[in-house]
């Protein structure tokens, strides 16, 4: 690797972790081309790759969102420990199947998403109609913000394992799934949505990261040039999105989702 590539990862990691952490994702889903198409890596060694920038990426978010206290810990948890299954299986499955297919279904599903999170279309009702046996939740952050909802935890913790999945298999963080299952399935604010996803990735990334390092497809000498990016970009993410209502954070959300799977459909093609 030239001194050119070690900068050149990092300026663009620092780009990805703060949009990464502004809208609750990984990042992964551009990081994963750019390694395949720019450097020559194998699909297996940019997922792997990839998905240790991730790490960092939901780490460095954390730290900044924690600061915040828009974080719900106790949901985190839950779905975390539902999501690290899949995680695992994700990448296992990548030494197996095709994820050429299953990218293109997967790009096609959040383009749909997409476009609710930008437009709030029939899943308005979803959101607003109360379900029996919802957990009800209070947080309050470090500026004496009141966020208060019922969360729908089971229907959530079921799902939050396809997320996991997603992250293991394809190479993101997850945060593409796990955002709209929190938002639109368990009724959660939209800040707390990002902040609480960037925490639940702390956890299926690292299990994602670790069946990849036992295959043999993590690039440690490039991956920690990606770290070193994300890192500082992630902090000015989770800056930024305290300034931004919860309105146009889900529209950003929503943007940045229709990019990432107009990306994902281009790249599996």
């Amino acid at each position: 690797m030239t001194l050119i590539d070690a900068v050149l990862l990092s300026f663009l990691a620092f780009f990805v972790g703060t949009v990464a952490a502004l809208v609750g994702v990984g990042g992964g889903v551009f990081i994963v081309p750019l390694l395949s198409l720019v450097f020559g890596f194998s699909v297996h060694e940019a997922i792997g790759t990839s998905l240790t920038m991730v790490v960092f990426t939901s780490l460095a978010s954390t730290l900044g969102y924690s600061r915040q206290r828009r974080i719900d810990y106790k949901i985190g948890l839950i779905l975390a420990f539902t999501s690290i299954p899949g995680a695992f299986l994700g990448a296992y499955l990548t030494s197996f199947i095709s994820t050429r297919l299953l990218g293109l279904i997967f790009g096609f599903f959040l383009i749909f998403v997409a476009f609710q999170m930008m437009f709030q279309l029939g899943f308005s009702r979803l959101r607003s109609s109360a379900i029996e046996g919802s957990w009800h939740r209070k947080i309050v952050d470090s500026e004496g913000i009141t966020f208060e909802y019922n969360v729908r935890v089971i229907l959530g913790s079921v799902l939050s394992f396809f997320g996991g999945l997603s992250s293991g298999l394809l190479g993101i963080g997850g945060g593409s799934v796990i955002v709209p299952i929190l938002y639109f399935t368990m009724n959660m604010p939209m800040h707390v949505t990002v902040a609480t996803s960037m925490f639940i990735m702390i956890f299926s990334s690292i299990s994602g990261v670790v069946t990849h390092i036992s295959l043999g497809n993590v690039r440690f000498d490039y991956a920690i040039y990606l770290c070193i990016g994300v890192i500082f970009g992630a902090q000015l993410g989770a800056y930024i999105a305290k300034g931004i209502s919860g309105k146009n954070l889900r529209r950003i959300f929503g943007v940045v989702l229709f990019l990432i799977s107009i990306n994902m459909i281009l790249k599996y093609l």
